[in-house]
């Protein structure tokens, strides 16, 4: 695995100091982990939005015999300290690369497929009762540099062309109006689709739901051992063993490759990081400029991503770093303080309650991948979300279960999440290729 794994980001055993964490409902069912020897269907290994969302659709619309195993407890992952940010972007190819290889139709079952993700997570909250605090507008992406208000130009053109989207210019003057300005933003363009959740509480209510539908989550459950015997596979925890016909690797940036040898080299982990303040009062927003509840992240390639949280308080996240180990968790929590004071002033000198970080999981072709691992189709995975799962995840845990179930229309997958999950050349070397993009995207952002 690359470095920017470290054993230090696999402490399963202590819970994220996030905001998160100290405002989510309890989980309130049985996670206790795997005792004795035990056998199932389809055991899925990881509890975070892809497993669960697959764990509920394999019980509730195939009735199959289900068990979760976590190593920590459900939403430990990327599933429970990501921004909240329900909304389409779930790669990392522009869209006229993806037509290139793919095609314009599938390239537009793609972006039809990310809308239908977000739709989703809607209808399961409605469906499950999650109070996941769902905020309604879309979201705005900011030109950073005055230069980038050309390419905001040519992408509304464009999404409007090719897709049909309607997305709105705002200039400067519009941006303030709306309550939506910082210095160092110089236009933006915003769409409507898409939505902010708790995103702890929307992986707790996926497993509570999961687990009001038969599926049975084991807690505290690391898997230390994975062998194949007959046809079986024979998963391993501190507790005991579990035996199942299918297996589903549900661990996106979290996946363990000494143990799962399917996924060897195909991943890329980058960590992203997260502040947020105090709660900020209304004079404050208004000096700021930024009074709006929207989504909003920035042009650069290393992006900023930021949104005001129901109480006031305003979440600023943003990719970089390649330190995973505790001693690199402070300096990184000075740059992003730094980072929020310069962008935005006023907000950078309200004190700061929590600071965290996790994996985000990149692949080499930079788009999710949904499918087998093995010719006997026997172990598959959805992952590779590129920061942005909280949509797709769900969407791609729910057609695993539609493929595993025997219901592959049902499914429909365009091609571009199906033909491949690519080895990097020479994995060993992740490390530096994660170094080198940094410097490039860094040396791009600022021209």
């Amino acid at each position: 695995m690359p470095t920017t794994t470290h054993a230090d980001a696999f402490h399963f055993d202590h819970p994220v100091r996030s905001f998160w964490e100290a405002t989510a409902a309890p989980l309130g069912i049985d996670t206790a982990p795997l005792a004795g020897d035990a056998q199932c269907d389809i055991a899925i290994i990881g509890a975070g939005y892809t497993g669960l969302s697959a764990a509920l659709r394999l019980r509730s619309e195939y009735g199959m015999d289900v068990r979760v195993l976590e190593a920590a407890e459900p939403g430990w992952g990327a599933s429970g300290r990501n921004g909240g940010f329900s909304c389409i972007g779930c790669h990392k190819r522009s869209y006229t690369s993806l037509i290139k290889s793919y095609g314009l139709e599938d390239t537009r079952r793609f972006h039809g497929a990310m809308k239908d993700a977000v739709g989703l997570v809607r209808d399961l909250c409605t469906t499950h009762g999650i109070d996941a605090w769902i905020h309604d507008g879309g979201e705005i992406s900011l030109a950073h540099l005055p230069n980038r208000w050309a390419e905001l130009e040519e992408e509304r053109d464009f999404m409007a062309r090719v897709f049909g989207e309607k997305l709105e210019l705002l200039n400067v003057d519009q941006m303030k109006e709306q309550g939506l300005w910082a210095p160092q933003f110089h236009g933006g363009i915003r769409g409507d689709v898409g939505f902010s959740i708790h995103p702890l509480n929307y992986a707790r209510g996926l497993a509570r739901a999961a687990y009001r539908a038969g599926a049975r989550i084991h807690g505290r459950s690391r898997v230390i051992r994975w062998e194949e015997r007959a046809g079986r596979h024979i998963l391993t925890t501190q507790g005991g063993t579990l035996s199942a016909g299918k297996v589903i690797v549900a661990t996106n940036g979290y996946t363990p490759e000494d143990v799962s040898l399917h996924h060897r080299g195909r991943l890329m982990p980058a960590l992203s990081n997260i502040i947020v303040t105090r709660p900020l009062s209304e004079a404050e927003r208004r000096d700021q400029g930024w009074t709006s509840r929207l989504m909003a992240y920035d042009t650069r390639n290393l992006l900023h991503y930021f949104r005001l949280l129901p109480d006031g308080r305003f979440l600023f996240g943003g990719r970089g770093g390649t330190d995973a180990s505790d001693a690199g968790a402070e300096p990184m929590q000075a740059h992003m303080e730094n980072t929020l004071r310069r962008m935005f002033p006023v907000f950078g000198q309200a004190g700061i309650t929590h600071f965290w970080r996790g994996f985000v999981c990149l692949s080499y072709d930079l788009v999710p991948y949904v499918g087998p691992l093995d010719e006997a189709k026997a172990v598959w995975t959805a992952l590779a979300y590129h920061g942005n799962g909280v949509a797709m995840a769900s969407y791609s845990g729910a057609a695993l279960a539609d493929l595993i179930g025997g219901k592959p229309e049902r499914a429909n997958l365009p091609s571009i999440l199906t033909r491949r999950l690519a080895r990097f050349p020479v994995p060993a070397l992740r490390p530096l290729y994660l170094k080198g993009a940094y410097l490039w995207f860094n040396y791009q952002d600022n021209r």
